[in-house]
């Protein structure tokens, strides 16, 4: 891993109502390239404003955030950053239910001018690198809860990049299928060297990352190793 984190979080404050309910106060974050860390903390602790900040959805009232070299706060082309830099996971994987799956994983690609047999060719590869070869033509109705999420994850590749930001990504989905879906982070990760942060509210999803971060009324408080990052380092 590089020195420089990939993201870099500094003193970001965000609040709403007028300034009424504080969602961060002054939360600090490093994450280093290819790292796969889990943010937790109790309901309503900052943790999904944090990654909407990083993800350059919600911009923050103070602070800085870098995200792969890029400013968030002081930036200006922040939609070209979402659409080359981050892919975006949700718990409600919000694919679009009108469209099949091919379209729906080809929908971040007309930012970027690919044609159509490219942007179907590109779509029907990453289906069936999330394993669903053979799903192009389904609807959202016609797959799996834990088959929708794989087709989000498969659209948050579209543009290849260098980070994923995952809200809950198992959050709706029954053990099984959400250890398929972990497994299949875990593999981006390793195979393709994808930066992860994953927002959970549950330990033994967190334990799967590398990292585990606490936070607590809008700050980090505490980062720990997960066991078996801190065997394997011990090991190396």
């Amino acid at each position: 891993m590089s020195d420089a984190p990939i993201i870099r979080v500094r003193g970001v404050r965000k609040t709403f109502d007028g300034g009424i309910i504080v969602a961060l106060a002054g939360a600090d974050l490093d994450v280093q390239s290819s790292e796969f860390v889990a943010v937790v903390g109790p309901s309503g602790c900052g943790k999904s404003t944090l990654l909407h900040a990083i993800a350059a959805l919600d911009k923050p009232d103070a602070g800085e955030i870098v995200v792969n070299g890029h400013d968030l706060v002081g930036g200006k082309n922040l939609d070209h950053v979402r659409a080359a830099d981050i892919g975006l996971i949700f718990q409600l994987h919000n694919l679009l239910p009108a469209l099949t799956a091919s379209e729906n994983v080809q929908v971040p690609m007309f930012e970027t001018g690919r044609g159509a047999r490219e942007r179907r060719k590109r779509a029907s590869e990453l289906l069936a690198l999330v394993g669903l070869e053979g799903k192009d033509g389904s609807r959202p109705s016609e797959l799996s809860g834990g088959e929708r999420q794989r087709v989000a994850i498969a659209r948050a590749l579209a543009n290849d990049p260098a980070i994923l930001l995952a809200d809950e990504p198992t959050g709706s989905l029954d053990s099984a299928a959400g250890a398929r879906i972990l497994d299949l982070l875990e593999r981006l990760r390793r195979e393709r060297g994808l930066t992860i942060v994953m927002v959970t509210h549950d330990m033994d999803v967190a334990s799967r990352a590398d990292r585990i971060v606490h936070m607590l009324d809008g700050r980090v408080v505490r980062s720990e190793l997960t066991r078996e990052r801190a065997s394997a380092q011990a090991g190396s």
